[in-house]
């Protein structure tokens, strides 16, 4: 089957792959999880289950699949590891099945770090395997001047459609201000961007340059803040430009909060869009709420982020969808008190989990 799909790929292009298509599709608005690196007990690739967790995504509905990125463990370009192409083209080969069985569109997005060459060179693989787009991380970029970024970011830009990233600097991100993301988005293949300072100030730098850079219309805002998702999706902005009101919504989410439970996340963002949620403002406050809790007890937030990929995993594992919490890190684990907290969670809110959803399916995904 592995080799009649990459005899697929490449011949069968996807809807996607024109960028009309693209824009139109990432401006609806969709559910885009970030995936999980998943291991086997001796913390080597456990590709049985890594293609369960995509089956598990792309079933639930989830419109794309942000692989390569934080919650798949950076390390993954380590050359002890040397993961990074593998995970991408197995993720590709599940893109590829997805689509030819339900004639149904999905977006391809890896995530591309470091300095400019090695962000080059990730770009090459990425669009070499049949991505659509890439997730550019700066943080490397940690002292650098705006203009230096910029001109990173349209090297990469020139090879493949760029979705910029505001990364919190509690897990290695840094400030961008206004002017920063009012450059950005005049590079003219950035196609969206997602925002996860974790920081409403920040979130509204990104809209607001947005809005100033004239391209309003062309670039999609997606959430990463996994502290405020609901109340961004609900959000709309209004800024006045060139005296013209210039109104602006962060259409959908690309979340490592979205990992788990990902079915629930697409009925609710689905809601949202159909305008089918309650009117009570308390209430959307209070599902708002429920859901940031789920995600301190995910994130580690009391350990400040330390056990956010183990917390996902742990999840996940509950689920059957993974066998361990295991990382390439051998030093990375849950924390004291977290596992105690996903159980409170999972108590508190049955609502918002997809167990019955998963159970279903899972010996499927994992065949």
């Amino acid at each position: 089957m592995k080799e009649q799909l990459k005899k697929i790929t490449g011949q069968t292009p996807s809807p996607l792959e024109r960028a009309g298509e693209r824009h139109a599709f990432l401006h609806n608005g969709v559910v885009i999880p970030a995936l999980p690196l998943a291991l086997n007990k001796n913390r080597k690739l456990d590709e049985r289950r890594q293609r369960a967790l995509m089956r598990y995504y792309l079933d639930a509905g989830a419109g794309g699949v942000a692989v390569g990125v934080h919650t798949t463990q950076f390390e993954i370009r380590l050359p002890e590891f040397n993961l990074y192409k593998p995970v991408l083209e197995i993720a590709r080969e599940e893109f590829t099945r997805f689509e030819i069985k339900n004639k149904k569109p999905v977006i391809r997005i890896a995530g591309v770090i470091g300095k400019t060459n090695q962000a080059v060179a990730e770009a090459e693989i990425a669009l070499q395997t049949g991505y659509h787009a890439v997730l550019l991380s700066v943080a490397a970029f940690a002292e650098a001047s705006n203009a230096e970024i910029i001109e990173h970011c349209k090297e990469v830009a020139q090879i493949i459609p760029v979705i910029g990233f505001y990364l919190q600097p509690a897990v290695g991100g840094r400030k961008l201000d206004v002017d920063f993301w009012r450059e950005f988005a005049q590079i003219e293949n950035v196609i969206a961007i997602k925002m996860a300072p974790f920081n409403r100030y920040q979130t509204l730098d990104v809209v607001r340059g947005v809005a100033e850079s004239g391209r309003a219309d062309d670039i999609a805002l997606y959430t990463g803040n996994d502290d405020n998702i609901l109340v961004d999706l609900l959000s709309e902005y209004r800024f006045e430009v060139n005296g013209k009101i210039v109104k602006k919504r962060i259409v959908g989410g690309l979340l490592g909060h979205w990992a788990v439970w990902t079915r629930k996340a697409v009925e609710l963002l689905e809601k949202i869009q159909k305008n089918q949620l309650s009117d009570n403002v308390q209430d959307l406050l209070a599902l708002a709420n429920q859901i940031t809790d789920c995600n301190a007890a995910f994130f580690d937030v009391a350990n400040n982020f330390k056990g956010c990929i183990t917390g996902i995993h742990e999840a996940l594992r509950r689920q059957g969808l993974l066998e361990g919490v295991w990382t390439l890190n051998e030093n990375e684990t849950l924390s004291p008190g977290q596992k105690e907290e996903i159980d409170r969670v999972y108590a508190a809110y049955p609502h918002l989990n997809d167990d019955d959803f998963v159970k279903e399916n899972l010996d499927k995904w994992l065949a």
